[in-house]
């Protein structure tokens, strides 16, 4: 179908699931819909559409999985957590509403992207509790991933608390992208599951540790945020710890593994090993 439609589908259903008009919905509304890459819905479609299977099926999963990372942002912006004033080139939602209201925005995200999944008329019951499981797992790993990382600020620690801090903290919802897509499949076995979720993890770490150089290397106006903002707030980082090169060749070989467990699944992969691929070459 291309990344681009897939962007342009989740980006359609996000504007309606966000169309009701709240006291809240107007910095919700800007959070969503301000721009972002749209990984985890892309990820999501991917891994349905390898299977085979109809979008219909797959649009809440998608929306929801871009919900909860939304709301994430908006709170790790927060100035009580990373205290960033800039998100996707414009004010971050806390400068642009006040912290108590993207506080509750955040909350009302979150709220919206289990009530997106429970509604779809479209999945049977059995399927949601499976894909509601996935999703409160991935959410609270990320919740603990987060904390993770400010506990660490300005303090010494060895690449293993910072592979697993990652690994909650970005992978968690990555993982769960590629789950939910498999799950409404229905079709997905337990082997091709296994690859997946093995997959998932591996390019999990790769985007943080790449995001991690990127922020080193890239300057502002193209990430969407401040430049070096992990240096300025002391925080450990793969480049801090292992360097620029060993950092770069480290996320390679993780995009390198996943690619090669996708040719183990029993059905056609290539759009997935494209993705892969593409996020390799990405610059923000």
């Amino acid at each position: 179908m291309g990344f681009d439609n897939y962007t342009t589908r989740v980006n359609s259903k996000l504007n309606e699931y966000l169309s009701a008009q709240s006291s809240l919905s107007e910095a919700m509304r800007y959070s969503v819909l301000c721009g972002g890459k749209r990984f985890r819905p892309i990820l999501t479609y991917c891994v349905a559409n390898t299977f085979n299977t109809s979008l219909d099926l797959a649009d809440s999963s998608a929306c929801a999985v871009e919900l909860i990372h939304a709301y994430s942002l908006i709170h790790d912006d927060l100035p009580a957590m990373d205290d960033d004033d800039i998100r996707h080139n414009q004010p971050s939602c806390h400068v642009r509403f006040g912290e108590a209201q993207a506080i509750l925005a955040g909350d009302g995200l979150q709220a919206l992207a289990f009530e997106v999944l429970v509604s779809d008329k479209n999945i049977a019951a059995e399927i949601k509790i499976n894909l509601l499981e996935n999703l409160t797992h991935a959410s609270f790993e990320m919740a603990e991933g987060q904390a993770i990382d400010l506990s660490i600020v300005a303090k010494d620690v060895d690449i293993n608390l910072l592979e697993n801090m990652h690994k909650k903290k970005t992978g968690s919802l990555l993982s769960c992208a590629v789950n939910l897509g498999a799950i409404v499949s229905g079709s997905c076995n337990n082997n091709d599951a296994d690859l997946l979720d093995s997959f998932s993890k591996d390019i999990g770490l790769a985007y943080q540790i790449q995001d991690d150089v990127l922020d080193v290397e890239t300057p502002g106006s193209v990430l969407g945020k401040k430049q070096n903002s992990d240096m300025d707030k002391n925080k450990p980082t793969y480049p801090s710890l292992l360097g620029l090169e060993e950092s770069k060749l480290a996320y390679k070989k993780l995009y390198e593994r996943a690619n090669d467990k996708l040719g183990s699944l029993s059905v056609d992969a290539s759009e997935l090993m494209q993705l892969s691929i593409k996020l390799q070459s990405r610059g923000f």
